[in-house]
């Protein structure tokens, strides 16, 4: 771990997103956030900690003039192990819900339950998100592919207890590994799981995953460890293809839209972003009566 002090907080896209570390310590053999491209730490489990975080995200949302929905988990995982001393994830939400602002928080972790208290004090204002990225329902695999968090089954309680906190939900349920996890009982298993918990919405690109410089070496490195053999599978069939598809990815898709029509859940990318960014303000509503 190292840390910096950074210049600002809020990507300069939209303004809306944010990443308090760089690198990360789970281990998910599959990681897009190893990719060269993105100029990780090296290696990536020096964490990188923005050290000002919390007042940088102060000064910006201040100088909002216009309430937005503030992310923070796209490119690391906001709740690593490191979050549990720093609590630098924490005070960050603690300065959205300060600001009027709302959250969301996407995770592999159970350690988000520590901040229960805040998401459900800022949704009552408006809302709080927990997104969370589901891949194994088997056990033993889990362990293989996201060696250092908790299990998908461990997420899949979290979200129960979102919904019983009265926290809306997102699931990330990818990626799928070729001939690891892309089974029809995988799929239905965490598709069991989502309809349970209720969740508002599921992203799904496409039945597969994605591999470039940087994670690719990772992966092939890790499938020879824990699935010998698989690897050179992958190169005659893949090459060095960014997007890796399974090839029964389109029955597993099938599968995942009918359970999501059937349980009145967003399955379609677009309207899922659209309501993750979509500030509410429930105080307005509460004027109206």
């Amino acid at each position: 771990m190292h840390y910096v002090t950074a210049k600002s907080i809020l990507t300069s896209g939209n303004g809306t997103g944010m990443n308090v570390y760089r690198g990360c310590t789970h281990g998910c053999i599959y990681c897009d956030s190893r990719s060269t491209c993105y100029h990780p730490p090296v290696p990536f489990e020096d964490i990188e900690v923005k050290q000002n975080a919390v007042e940088l995200l102060d000064a910006a949302l201040a100088a909002k003039r216009k309430k937005i929905m503030v992310g923070t988990g796209s490119m690391c995982d906001p709740y690593m192990p490191i979050e549990k001393d720093l609590q630098i994830t924490r005070r960050c939400l603690e300065v959205i819900d300060k600001h009027g602002h709302g959250a969301t928080v996407l995770t592999k972790s159970d350690l988000v339950l520590r901040d229960f208290d805040l998401l459900q004090q800022i949704n009552r204002h408006t809302k709080a998100v927990l997104q969370m990225t589901l891949t194994c329902a088997d056990h033993t695999i889990s362990r293989k592919i996201e060696p250092n968090v908790c299990t998908s089954r461990r997420r899949f309680e979290v979200l129960m207890e979102a919904k019983h906190a009265g926290i809306p939900t997102v699931v990330w349920l990818c990626p799928f590994l070729p001939y690891i996890t892309d089974t029809r009982e995988n799929m239905s298993t965490l598709m069991d799981w989502c309809v349970e918990a209720g969740v508002k919405g599921i992203i799904q690109f496409g039945v597969g995953v994605t591999l470039r410089d940087g994670n690719r070496g990772y992966f092939y490195n890790q499938l020879n460890r824990n699935f010998p053999g698989l690897t050179q599978t992958y190169i005659r069939q893949y090459g060095n293809n960014y997007e890796i598809g399974c090839p029964n990815g389109d029955e597993l898709y099938d599968l995942m839209a009918a359970r999501c029509k059937a349980a009145g859940i967003m399955y379609k990318a677009d309207d899922v972003f659209a309501y993750l960014h979509q500030f509410e303000s429930k105080d307005d509503q509460l004027e109206l009566f």
